[in-house]
């Protein structure tokens, strides 16, 4: 082996510890990265989970304020310093990017609305939401609660109409399987007549050809 091959093959080996270590310092910034976001979904997971608790409350803010405009002087001041709490409350969800959505007026989303009441209505296109019950609250990533909402749908056309068809045709099959059976549940309809003159002429014939033979 000549001096310049022993002298190549140290340097080998060198380059590929470094490829090695480069490619171990990759995977553990990689790795890093990872963890670091992982554990800021979760707490971020936590916060929202938590705030959604308080939810409720905030909607009974927003009811009881609301009604407070209609009553006297002194009950609107009362109002004023739980305007001001309401307001605290919001920021606390704005700073960690959780915000309502407006749902009246757009079409139902099963993602981000509940149906608690379904209306039949021409006066509104299918699935149109037309009342909101309670608001819908949604961060960056996914929905915090959503929107409970009243809901239309297109009317059932001539409804009586269908029942009584319907009703016909149970009529008519239920009169083919007692037929079929060789019984009939209506004595004044004949479902059965044309089988029964059969037998009787039949019978009739038999009889006569007896009284012939004697």
């Amino acid at each position: 082996m000549s001096k310049k091959d022993k002298n190549q093959k140290p340097l080998e080996e060198i380059r590929e510890l470094q490829n090695k270590y480069l490619h171990t310092l990759a995977e553990l910034e990689n790795t890093r990265k990872r963890m670091q976001k992982e554990k800021t979904e979760s707490l971020s997971f936590a916060i929202e989970n938590t705030i959604s608790e308080f939810l409720p409350l905030i909607d009974n803010f927003e009811n009881a304020l609301n009604l407070a405009n209609d009553s006297s002087e002194e009950v609107k001041n009362w109002a004023m310093g739980f305007q001001m709490i309401l307001s605290q409350l919001k920021d606390v969800l704005h700073n960690h990017g959780i915000v309502p959505y407006h749902s009246v007026g757009n079409n139902f989303d099963p993602h981000l609305h509940d149906a608690v009441e379904i209306l039949e209505t021409n006066d509104h296109e299918p699935g149109s939401v037309i009342e909101e019950f309670a608001k819908g609250y949604k961060s960056t990533s996914r929905v915090i609660r959503p929107a409970r909402v009243k809901v239309t749908k297109k009317p059932l056309e001539n409804k009586e109409d269908i029942d009584v068809e319907n009703d016909q045709h149970q009529d008519e099959k239920e009169n083919e399987n007692s037929c079929d059976s060789g019984i009939c549940e209506k004595e004044d309809e004949n479902c059965c007549n044309s089988e029964k003159d059969q037998d009787e002429n039949i019978k009739n014939s038999k009889d006569e050809n007896i009284k012939i033979n004697k």
